[in-house]
């Protein structure tokens, strides 16, 4: 039972993984009772019929995807570049291109919502990258807008992009909210 609870664990935290003692503390294990299921659950994933595999990158675990199975990778990816963008990702890539660099907590404090999966397609398509770590606690990651996602929107450059507008019947205080959320680093 206590493999499929850490398989479950490691999917929901995703990207971030989880250390050896986050995994300790959660399936409630001592340090040789958590080294014996992550043993356990990395050798079952080895398997031929299994498309995941265990890795420990950062002092973390994380599931990642097999490298034998990177040619299907590739053929996801590129059908999702060539479909159209979903409102929320437009909303996503909005947010980057006006405040660019942004961290997805950023990202998610002006939707409201978690945008990490979202981040995460944006990344594969190139229409943006890693533009560096936050000084914030815990260093988030920083994004911004490739030249792909110029092409994309048929812009030369950032300074393009059309001027936010806020609606006339908008009090001033909700305006000073509006584009201070989409204007953070100015």
């Amino acid at each position: 039972m206590k493999l499929g609870v850490l398989e479950g664990l490691l999917f929901v935290a995703g990207e971030d993984g989880l250390s050896k003692e986050e995994i300790m503390r959660l399936l409630d294990l001592d340090e040789q009772g958590t080294q014996d299921i992550l043993d356990k659950f990395s050798n079952e994933l080895k398997a031929d019929n299994r498309g995941l595999k265990l890795v420990y990158l950062g002092n973390k675990y994380k599931l990642s995807t097999k490298e034998e199975h990177k040619e299907y990778y590739e053929l996801l990816v590129h059908e999702t570049i060539s479909s159209t963008l979903t409102q929320a990702s437009l909303e996503v890539l909005a947010i980057i291109a006006y405040n660019e660099p942004v961290s997805i907590g950023m990202i998610d404090e002006i939707r409201g919502v978690s945008s990490r999966d979202i981040v995460r397609k944006l990344l594969y398509r190139g229409l943006i990258d890693f533009a560096g770590k936050s000084d914030l606690p815990g260093k988030p990651m920083l994004y911004k807008t490739t030249n792909k996602f110029l092409d994309y929107f048929n812009l030369s450059s950032l300074e393009d992009l059309p001027e936010l507008k806020v609606p006339e019947d908008v009090s001033d205080d909700e305006k000073e909210l509006f584009i201070s959320k989409y204007k953070e680093n100015e």
